[in-house]
């Protein structure tokens, strides 16, 4: 009951989500927004000190260069590869919507799940990444083009990086058999993490912070992984790296 008024407006909007366009323009805009209030900050970071003292590494800055390469590969890769994807899967697996939401707890429950399984299989495909010295050249090394981390360096990757990440995000949600709009809150959830991961901030209010005992790496975490690269390798919570022994705090 409390997410029917949700998915009702949602269903009356039905025709934008049945559309092949609608994959690509909600997962472009979804990060485009939830980067614009850390480049924001970047840019507040180069004349207030009250800002800067919040960035993890305070001697960066970014760069309007960067800004323009970030945004062009990550325009190059949602048009060129993720798109015709979308296309093809819209064509063999029409959209189906429900009447009925689902319930709020069967969605955060399914939510969390799916996010840990896409902990665990990014833990496995970034471990492999950095421990083949072929897979590292010719795929991942692209992604470590900046050692200083910012909000748009979370989708600064090549189109295989790209379409094997975003497979494992989209193939969760149809495994477990997840509503609709549970899917659309996992998908929200997953690229804000993602932004975070990459923001160069380590603010008051972040993940890591909110969840205790350091059960989240988050981007402190994360920022230590570009800047040593041989740890850190799942790309939200810390038990597999502790128990694959590459965690890493800097403490």
């Amino acid at each position: 009951m409390l997410l029917q008024p949700v998915w009702n407006f949602l269903l009356a909007h039905s025709s934008v989500q049945r559309s092949p366009f609608f994959p690509v323009f909600f997962s472009l805009s979804v990060y485009l927004i939830f980067c614009l209030p850390f480049l924001l900050l970047d840019l507040l970071s180069l004349r207030w000190t009250l800002v800067r003292r919040y960035k993890l590494q305070s001697q960066s800055s970014i760069s309007w260069a960067s800004v323009r390469s970030c945004l062009a590969l990550t325009l190059y890769n949602h048009l060129l590869f993720i798109f015709p994807l979308t296309v093809l899967n819209w064509y063999l697996r029409p959209v189906q919507l429900p009447q009925e939401a689902p319930p709020l707890h069967h969605l955060l429950a399914q939510v969390l799940v799916c996010l840990l399984l896409f902990d665990f299989q990014s833990f496995v495909w970034h471990l492999l990444h950095h421990r083949v010295p072929w897979l590292y050249r010719t795929f991942h090394k692209l992604h470590h083009t900046y050692t200083s981390t910012s909000a748009l360096t979370a989708e600064y990757s090549g189109a295989w990086e790209t379409l094997s990440l975003g497979l494992f995000a989209a193939a969760n949600p149809m495994l477990l058999g997840c509503h609709p709009l549970t899917e659309m809150v996992f998908f929200i959830v997953n690229i804000w993490l993602s932004v975070e991961d990459h923001c160069g901030y380590d603010l008051p209010w972040a993940t890591h912070r909110l969840i205790p005992f350091g059960l989240y790496g988050g981007a402190r975490h994360h920022d230590l992984h570009h800047l040593k690269s041989k740890c850190n390798f799942a790309p939200y919570f810390t038990h597999w790296d502790r128990l694959a022994g590459t965690l890493y705090t800097g403490d």
